[in-house]
C-alpha cells in the first residue's frame, strides 16, 4: 500500500515552493508604487469602461487599440468580447469623468432668436402703447384702432419663445456617426476621434460608464468581507458536521494555501505581463474555495467512517486508507472540470480569460491541498495532541 501520509513533509516543501514566491510579490504591492505585485483593474481603483463596435466584420486587436490609447496619453487595457456573432472592443482606462450633455432647449440659443424679432416690433408699438399690451387696454381706443400692426406683430413675438426649440435640437445632429451619439465626455470624445480615424466609424456603443473611487473602495471591502464570511461559514459547518474543530481548521488552512497560490500567481504575472485583478476574480476565488472544501469534505467523511471500521489502527494509517479510497474520485472530478476550463481558456473570450485562468489555478491547487495538505495537517495535529496527552498523563503519574 502506497504511503501518502508518510511522505507529507515533501508535500509541505512543495507547497512552500509554490506559495512563498507569490507571497513575496503580494507583500511588494504596497511598497513598490504599482511597479511590482498585484495589478488592480478599474473595478477596484476606479476608471472608465467603454465597449464599442466598429463598422465591418473585423475588429481591431487589443494591441492596436492600446497603441491609440497610448498616443492619447491614456493608460488602460483593451480586450475583445463576443455577443452572439458580433465582436466588441472593451476598453478600460483611467477615470475620464463622464459629464451630462446640455438639455435640448438651451437658453443661449433662444435669446438671439427672440431679440431680433422683438426689436422691429417694439418701435411701432412704442408710440401707440408703451406698456407693451396692445390688445388688452380698453382705454386706449386710438392705440387699438390707429395702430393695427402691434396686435399681429405681438402675436409672433409672444409665440417666438417656443420657436427656437427646433434650433438647438437640430444643432447636435451632425456628428461623425449619426447612428451612435458622441460620448458625453471630452476625453472620450477625443479618444473616439482618434479611434475612428484609425479603424473607421463606431457603429454601436454597448457600455459607457465611469466607476468612481468610492464605489471601487466599496467593492474591495465587500470582496474581503465575502471571503472572510465564507471561511467562517465553512469552519462552522465542518465543525458541526464532523464534531471536530480540528477538521474545520485544517480545511481553512488548505483554503489559505489555495488563495495564496492563485493570488500569488496573479501578483507575479501582474508584475511581468500586467495581468489585472477585476471583480470576476472575487467570483473565481469564492468558487475555488467551495470546490476545495468539497474535496476536503469527501476525504474527511471517509476518515470518519474508517475510524469505526479500522478501530485500533494508528490515525495516520486510517487517513492514508481514506486518501487512497477517495483519490480516484477526487482526481476524476477535478480533471473533468479542468478540461472544460482549459477549453474556455484557449477558445474563450479575452474578457473572461483572467477569470478562467484563476479558476484553473484554483481547481488544481484545491485538489492538491485537499489530498496532500489538509489530511497531512490533520494527522500532524492529531499526533501532536496525542503526544501532549501522553506527556500530561506521564506527569500526572509521577506526581
Amino acid at each position: 500500500m502506497f504511503d501518502l501520509i508518510g511522505k507529507r513533509r515533501w508535500f509541505y516543501i512543495f507547497s512552500a515552493l509554490i506559495t512563498i514566491p507569490g507571497l513575496i510579490f503580494i507583500l511588494l504591492t504596497p511598497f513598490s508604487g504599482g511597479q511590482a505585485g498585484l495589478r488592480f483593474s478599474i473595478d477596484f481603483t476606479g476608471g472608465t469602461v467603454w465597449e464599442i463596435r466598429f463598422a465591418g466584420d473585423e475588429q481591431p486587436t487589443p494591441v492596436q487599440v492600446r497603441d491609440v490609447m497610448a498616443r492619447q496619453d491614456l493608460g488602460g487595457t483593451a480586450a475583445l468580447t463576443t455577443y452572439g456573432e458580433q465582436q466588441f472592443v472593451l476598453i478600460r482606462t483611467e477615470p475620464i469623468g463622464l459629464v451630462e450633455q446640455p438639455p435640448p432647449t438651451a437658453s443661449p440659443g433662444a435669446t438671439p432668436t427672440v431679440s431680433p424679432s422683438a426689436s422691429p416690433t417694439a418701435s411701432p408699438s412704442a408710440t401707440a402703447n408703451p406698456t407693451g399690451s396692445p390688445v388688452g387696454s380698453p382705454s386706449g381706443s386710438p392705440a387699438a384702432t390707429g395702430s393695427p400692426t402691434p396686435a399681429p406683430t405681438a402675436t409672433p413675438t409672444a409665440t417666438a419663445s417656443p420657436s427656437p426649440s427646433p434650433t438647438p435640437t437640430a444643432a447636435p445632429s451632425p456628428s461623425a456617426s449619426p447612428a451612435v451619439p458622441p460620448p458625453s465626455s471630452s476625453g472620450l470624445a477625443e479618444l473616439r476621434e482618434a479611434l475612428e480615424a484609425e479603424f473607421g466609424t463606431i457603429v454601436e456603443v454597448r457600455q459607457e460608464a465611469t466607476i468612481g473611487p468610492v464605489i471601487s473602495a466599496e467593492l474591495g471591502q465587500q470582496a474581503i468581507l465575502l471571503i472572510i464570511l465564507g471561511s467562517i461559514g465553512i469552519l462552522s459547518w465542518m465543525t458541526f458536521r464532523f464534531r471536530d474543530f480540528r477538521m474545520g481548521m485544517v480545511a481553512i488552512a488548505a483554503l489559505v494555501h489555495d488563495v495564496l497560490v492563485v493570488v500569488g500567481a496573479f501578483a507575479i504575472l501582474g508584475t511581468f505581463i500586467g495581468l489585472e485583478i477585476d471583480a470576476l476574480f472575487v467570483t473565481a476565488m469564492l468558487t475555488v474555495i467551495g470546490f476545495s472544501v468539497h474535496d476536503t469534505i469527501v476525504v474527511f467523511d471517509r476518515v470518519r467512517e474508517n475510524r469505526v471500521r479500522h478501530a485500533g489502527e494508528p490515525f495516520a494509517a486510517i487517513v492514508n486508507h481514506s486518501l487512497l479510497q477517495t483519490l480516484g474520485r477526487s482526481l476524476n472530478t477535478s480533471m473533468t472540470t479542468a478540461i472544460v476550463l482549459f477549453a474556455l481558456l484557449l477558445l474563450g473570450s479575452d474578457a473572461t480569460r483572467s477569470f478562467i485562468f484563476a479558476m484553473v489555478l484554483g481547481i488544481v491547487s484545491g485538489t492538491y491541498s485537499s489530498i496532500f495538505n489538509a489530511s497531512a495537517l490533520l494527522v500532524d495535529w492529531h499526533e501532536w495532541a496525542e503526544r501532549r496527552r501522553e506527556k500530561e498523563f506521564a506527569a500526572a503519574r509521577v506526581r
